[in-house]
């Protein structure tokens, strides 16, 4: 099958003809019908996580169908529609996943990092790990939901039932979350960088109640604060916005240190809280709700043998998501 291999960090992705992988055991083998490009793509591309088994195929926003069942998988059949994401296979003996925690599982695998992704035309899965994806959402309308989407839901649960939202940068998991909490009943306040107008302006087109500067204080106290740009400077100004009781969530994977700062911004029972990866029930959760609401995304499809270009997008941050098109 035909693939883009990163073979060594700061390098490009190489075509290949690959092996065509079988299941094993609990797996499902899938036919890639589209795969989005994240920002963690970038960072394995970059260098900038540690454990990345190489040569590997990248790729954790995948959705496909099921063309092949291991031995003992019975939830889903041939011609299944399924979304695998990020993480990709867990132990299910520890107290986390015995918990519904599967997410903080201390051996956890992630796709596109130690186990092969959806930047090919075909891969297989953990069939625990694998989303049933509605019939009502496009596949690649689906592919940002795996990721950017799957940590905002998470993110935005984590606020409990938080009745003013701050979101702190305003990509394409801020976008996805905005809706959702709209949806709800809450009211948005969109906090861009510093004289970012024409974004603010696309989030109050997009029903946010307000939109502003990030470096500033929001017109009125937040009940939670969720921080989708990796800067942690943000942090304290996100802590100063909150009134008393509120919650702070941390929703990327690589941050900036976050600045000292006085301990009266945490006081009267502020919270701040970190995000790591999702649960595979709240990725469902979330396509449910998507297909419900019609969620939208924006996207930008490439070829498979465009994935250095599409990666290249991605980094800009212009068009929303990236997707690749096998």
């Amino acid at each position: 099958m035909r693939a883009m291999v990163l073979e060594a960090p700061r390098s490009p992705l190489v075509a290949r003809d690959v092996v065509e992988p079988r299941p094993d055991p609990g797996q499902v083998g899938v036919r890639v019908l589209a795969c989005g490009i994240c920002r963690t793509d970038l960072h394995i591309v970059d260098g900038e996580l540690a454990e990345p088994r190489l040569p590997l195929v990248l790729g954790h926003q995948v959705v496909g169908e099921v063309a092949e069942l291991g031995e003992g998988v019975s939830r889903f059949v041939v011609g299944d529609r399924v979304g695998v994401p990020w993480l990709g296979w867990a132990d299910g003996t520890c107290a986390f996943c015995r918990s519904g925690r599967e997410n903080l599982c201390p051996s956890a695998r992630f796709t596109g990092c130690q186990l092969d992704g959806g930047y090919a035309e075909r891969l297989v899965a953990d069939a625990r790990a694998c989303l049933p994806v509605p019939a009502a959402i496009e596949p690649v309308d689906a592919t940002p939901l795996l990721c950017a989407g799957a940590i905002g839901y998470r993110a935005l649960r984590m606020a409990g039932d938080a009745s003013i939202v701050g979101l702190y940068g305003f990509g394409n998991a801020a976008r996805l979350v905005a809706q959702i909490a709209r949806h709800e009943g809450r009211r948005v306040f969109a906090l861009t960088r510093p004289g970012d107008v024409e974004t603010q302006e696309f989030a109050r087109a997009l029903g946010c109640a307000w939109a502003g500067d990030s470096t500033q204080p929001t017109p009125e106290p937040l009940e939670a604060a969720l921080l989708f740009a990796a800067v942690g400077e943000l942090v304290p100004l996100a802590l100063a916005s909150l009134a008393p009781g509120g919650v702070a969530v941390c929703a990327e994977i690589h941050m900036s240190d976050i600045p000292s700062f006085p301990y009266e911004l945490l006081w009267h029972e502020r919270q701040l809280r970190s995000v790591a990866n999702l649960t595979w029930s709240g990725g469902r959760e979330l396509l449910a709700l998507a297909a419900e609401i019609e969620l939208e995304a924006e996207t930008t499809t490439f070829s498979l043998e465009d994935a250095n270009v599409a990666l290249a997008a991605a980094r800009s941050g212009e068009g929303g998501t990236a997707v690749l098109i096998p």
